[in-house]
């Protein structure tokens, strides 16, 4: 046995717990007497609170405790404390000799002699600044992340249970959701999603794919408080603690709605642009093939002259002249054909006035209603105050049959078919239609309808859903190209087994064009290069009551402007000397804005757009040979 066991077994066991005690430095431990003076110091005190025994003993222990703290007799409260209960325990700051602060966790037991009289209190003191620093941190931090969190407001960002159950919720999901916090915290997530996808389980599968591969993401539609839907981009990541125990998810989701219909919208105009650009391509090359064929048709047309006279000289057989007559009835098949695919390549010549399409349609009822069956029940629904057009009735009547016969061959088995008119005005977020007043005429039936792939074929020339020998598919590439040229749009909305409505929307007058009423006789300026042609437009000027002067080239025309006033030109497109009509129209719009603009030709208009470019639809234009009436009715939509 050695000298130091030696000791200890000597030393009485009071000294031994003494310098134990004594030697311990992490805690303040200490005695207080009965009315709270030090009684005993230990390294661990001297430690902590700076103070040697010498300083402190005799001292009140109050004095280590903060002057606000002292205001309100803590130190006093807390001896009451161990006393009544036994035991005082509590955190705190406390100051040390310097003044500084420190927090503490303290601990105060009172000690009684074996007859029960109170000899005083144990005191433990302990240095918790660390810990205390480290909790404040990590507290600053989840309110610095909760501040973050809630003020996220375009995403909504909460957590769930492992179960699904939401747990906490932030601005953006009640922005988005609609949704307070005390109304969907204990709720189960599956709230948001439609009756569809719930009852196929879609919830149950993302919390799911979340927890075995740890993220799920997708998109689809949820549900707001008030029942509305919004495109949704969720995601919900799983939580795990340190053991890799799953403890819950963390679910964003961001509100696509707009983007979605940005998108969808964007796919719409691109799908509009590719069938504008395929009925232009299809328009042109129709157009140019129909033209060429007139060539043919009409070389053998004449051919076939030829051919008949010399048999009618040389008296030949009956047999030869059934043969060219079967010939000549064909070449007038061939020719009204090309007619049909010039009116879809809007190549054909259109005279256009302004019309009442109501008055059209009650006009023309009478043809229509005997085109459809008995099994259907034909209505005709008009706005009364519908605006009017500018259109080629004639053509205007053709299309509405078209249409009408289309219709009654969608119900072969009877049904509805209406024929409706109404105006609408568009704005600029309407992607098929330019912003403007529009007069839409509608010819809907209840048939067998078409599926998408269908509808977006149907203007094609020569494409048709009929049966071989009922239909040509140019009926509606006419009315297609008709409507175009007069500057309007067709469209179509179609269901299988639901019927199919096609829609026409014209541009609108809406109101009638207000002819002046000059004070002095208005005078005309006429520039023909044919001098027959020239007398007789000036003859019905002067009969309409104008002051007439004449010139036979472009020329000349500046000529007599530079010298008198003007009020009207009209001149031929085609003229010899350089300028045409075309060019000296542009002229007179830059330096006489004020004089009205008129051209005439006996080319029709699409072939001269085609060989003069698109700035002629600037100017009124007049087909020759004209009457009285056209000149009169032009005049009016003279600039």
């Amino acid at each position: 046995m050695d000298e130091q066991t030696q000791l200890s077994k000597t030393l009485p066991e009071e000294r031994r717990y003494h310098y134990l005690i004594s030697g311990i430095s992490d805690y303040a431990i200490y005695m207080l007497d009965p009315d709270g003076r030090v009684s005993s110091w230990n390294a661990g005190a001297h430690r902590f609170k700076g103070y040697v025994a010498q300083e402190i003993l005799g001292q009140h222990f109050s004095h280590f405790y903060t002057s606000e703290d002292r205001d309100t007799d803590l130190p006093k409260r807390a001896l009451a404390t161990a006393l009544a209960e036994g035991k005082y325990e509590a955190e705190g700051w406390r100051v040390r000799k310097d003044g500084t602060r420190f927090w503490a966790h303290v601990v105060i037991d009172p000690i009684y002699d074996e007859d029960g009289v109170l000899l005083g209190y144990a005191k433990v003191t302990r240095d918790v600044t660390a810990r205390k620093q480290a909790e404040e941190a990590l507290r600053e931090s989840e309110q610095r992340f909760r501040l973050l969190v809630q003020g996220v407001t375009d995403y909504a960002l909460y957590m769930l249970s492992p179960e699904g159950i939401v747990t906490n919720w932030n601005s953006g999901a009640e922005r988005i959701k609609g949704y307070a916090e005390a109304e969907i915290v204990g709720s189960h997530f599956s709230r948001f999603y439609t009756p569809e996808e719930d009852a196929a389980g879609v919830p149950r599968r993302a919390l799911s794919t979340a927890a075995s591969v740890g993220r799920f993401e997708a998109e689809g539609y949820r549900v707001r408080k008030d029942g509305s839907r919004f495109w949704a981009h969720v995601i919900i990541d799983a939580i795990r603690d340190d053991r890799g125990q799953l403890v819950g998810f963390a679910k964003i989701t961001r509100d696509l709605t707009e983007k979605k219909k940005a998108a969808e919208a964007l796919e719409a105009a691109n799908v509009a642009l590719f069938q504008a650009q395929k009925m232009e391509s299809i328009g042109q090359l129709t157009g140019g093939v129909a033209h060429d064929f007139n060539n043919l048709l009409s070389v053998l047309s004449s051919g076939l002259e030829v051919l008949a006279m010399q048999r009618k000289e040389s008296d030949s057989g009956s047999g030869d002249i059934r043969t060219i007559d079967s010939m000549r009835r064909a070449i007038d098949r061939g020719a009204r054909l090309t007619q049909q695919l010039l009116a879809f390549a809007r190549q054909q010549p259109l005279q256009a006035e302004t019309r009442n399409l109501n008055r059209i349609i009650t006009g023309f009822e009478t043809v229509l209603r005997r085109a459809v069956n008995p099994n259907i029940e034909f209505v005709v629904e008009l706005d009364r105050k519908a605006h009017s057009a500018l259109i080629d009735s004639a053509r205007f009547e053709s299309a509405l049959l078209n249409l009408v016969v289309n219709a009654r061959d969608a119900m072969p088995d009877g049904g509805r078919l209406a024929i409706t008119s109404a105006n609408l005005s568009v704005g600029a977020e309407s992607g098929a239609l330019a912003p403007g007043d529009y007069v839409k005429v509608t010819v809907a039936d209840t048939g067998t309808g078409m599926p998408p792939e269908v509808v977006a074929r149907v203007f094609e020339p020569f494409f048709t859903t009929k049966e071989v020998g009922k239909g040509t598919g140019l009926g509606l590439s006419q009315v297609y190209g008709f409507i175009k040229q007069s500057g309007g749009e067709v469209l179509i909305d179609s269901k299988p087994g639901e019927g199919t409505a096609v829609s026409i929307y014209l541009p609108a007058v809406v109101e009638a064009a207000l002819e002046g009423t000059a004070s002095h006789t208005e005078r005309v300026l006429i520039v023909e290069d044919e001098p027959d042609l020239m007398d007789v437009a000036a003859s019905l000027f002067t009969s309409m009551g104008y002051d007439v002067l004449t010139a036979a080239s472009g020329r000349e025309a500046i000529d007599v402007m530079e010298r008198r006033d003007v009020d009207i030109l009209f001149t031929d497109v085609v003229m010899p000397n350089g300028m045409n009509g075309i060019e000296l129209a542009s002229y007179t719009r830059e330096h006489y804005p004020d004089t009205k603009i008129m051209l005439a030709s006996g080319y029709p208009l699409p072939a001269l757009k085609q060989r003069h470019g698109a700035g002629l639809g600037e100017f009124a234009f007049v087909n020759k040979p004209y009457r009285l009436s056209d000149l009169a009715r032009t005049l009016r939509s003279a600039m």
